[in-house]
């Protein structure tokens, strides 16, 4: 084996030296991106040459070093909280799936680097404008079968028309019955108590409703059960949202009739209910809305504590305790919250909140074979086999956690110390070449 080859060999030691430095240097860089994964360097012996020795045997001289690969290492990074909730971290394996143009190359690429936000157009997009992969939902939050771009920002919670008006309140048993019969002009002189609520049509439109209670007899002990009095209520709305109706003349829409309550005031029976006759404006005049006022209920065999869950009829001034009404207006999209599995809530402008989405997760076979891109993504080559797109959680795909980012896995005080041995390398490699080239230079003076 000639010096030469000695020189050669220092130089690839010198060029391992100096590839490791240049991952190292990567790490270091990418010590605070978010979702980078570190590398290292793996080196191998390069082949050996064959020299004949004494006694007939062969020996084998290295050639030196030569890069095997840079491996990626794929371990959990430390996650931290941001408080931004369309941050998203992978605590455990997978990789967030986004598509669209990298850098000239348009396609589906996966990630760590979960700093995600919604776009102009409503979709879940990466900082690169990359569209987030997931499960889009339909309007009862069913979430569907098929991958694709999730667009959140279009969402809209459509408006519910109400069907059932649900009161509680008290009616003063000490109440009279009016002189005067029921008069739908002029309410408050016909009855006894009145009570408000708002309700919706089927296009979200808003109808003040107004109940006013009216006694119509006193309590009749000798009733078999004994009665505590028998009231009726209107429901009355404002004809400007009515088919047919005038811009401040009240339209009854609702009646009861003949409701009955017990000596204890709990209620004996809720009376015989009218069909409704709310026609919104819009509406054909021979298709009301169903609209059905929920008294509570009925206890006609009294039973104490039975019958005062809704109206009740007690020596109290009249008063209600609660009005509610199961219809909404539409509303639109004003935040969201994600869960460990991915799947998006979302909050609506008129108070209600449904499932739009769910964000997939990939798992590769062959992770590290991966190809690094720019942007804080990976590529899937012929290398790292198939990927396999499916929900956080399952299929060892790790949890999503909201609100929080991955931060890189690189140590810098083992990138530090890695560095210290690479630099000893290099120096100890440039010993072989000088010296190798000392004795190169002493050869060539022998013959002066």
């Amino acid at each position: 084996m000639s010096l030469v080859s000695s020189l050669y060999t220092g130089q690839s030691g010198l060029e391992a030296a100096t590839t490791d430095l240049s991952v190292i240097g990567d790490n270091i860089a990418n010590s605070n991106t978010t979702g980078f994964k570190a590398s290292r360097a793996d080196f191998s012996n390069a082949m050996a040459q064959e020299m004949p020795s004494a006694g007939g045997t062969t020996s084998q001289i290295g050639l030196g070093a030569e890069l095997m690969n840079v491996q990626k290492i794929l371990t959990q990074g430390a996650l931290s909280n941001t408080g931004v909730s369309t941050d998203l971290a992978l605590d455990g394996g997978g990789f967030f799936v986004v598509k669209g143009s990298n850098n000239g190359q348009t396609g589906q690429f996966y990630t760590r680097a979960g700093q995600f936000t919604v776009d102009k157009t409503g979709y879940l997009v990466n900082q690169d404008g990359l569209r987030v992969q997931g499960y889009s939902a339909d309007q009862t939050g069913a979430i569907g079968p098929t991958p694709g771009d999730l667009q959140l920002g279009a969402s809209v919670s459509p408006s519910l028309a109400t069907s059932k008006i649900n009161v509680k309140a008290n009616l003063d048993q000490a109440s009279t019955v009016p002189a005067a019969a029921w008069n739908p002009l002029s309410p408050g002189t016909t009855s006894n108590f009145a009570t408000t609520v708002t309700v919706y049509d089927s296009i979200g439109a808003q109808h003040q409703v107004d109940i006013y209670f009216r006694k119509t007899a006193d309590g009749n002990s000798a009733a078999t059960p004994p009665t505590g009095g028998t009231w009726e209520y209107h429901a009355l709305t404002d004809g400007a949202g009515i088919e047919g109706g005038t811009a401040g003349t009240p339209v009854e829409i609702s009646t009861a009739t003949g409701i009955l309550f017990n000596l204890d005031g709990s209620l004996q029976n809720a009376g015989t209910l009218g069909a409704s006759t709310f026609v919104p404006k819009g509406h054909p005049a021979t298709a009301p809305q169903a609209l059905a006022i929920n008294l509570g209920t009925a206890n006609p065999v009294p039973t104490a504590g039975l019958g005062m869950d809704g109206v009740t009829q007690t020596a109290l001034q009249s008063q209600p305790t609660s009005v509610t009404q199961d219809g909404h207006g539409s509303g639109v999209l004003s935040s969201t919250s994600f869960d460990k599995t991915g799947k998006i809530t979302g909050s609506f402008s008129n108070g209600q909140s449904r499932v739009i989405g769910q964000v997939a997760v990939a798992t590769i076979d062959a992770p590290d074979q991966m190809q690094r891109v720019t942007g804080n993504l990976f590529a899937d080559t012929s290398a790292s086999g198939n990927s396999t797109i499916g929900l956080a959680g399952s299929g060892g795909r790790g949890a999503i956690v909201a609100g929080s980012l991955e931060n890189s896995n690189v140590d810098l005080s083992t990138e530090f110390i890695k560095m210290i041995a690479a630099q000893r390398n290099y120096q100890a490699n440039a010993k072989t070449v000088t010296t190798a080239d000392s004795l190169l230079a002493e050869l060539m003076n022998l013959k002066r």
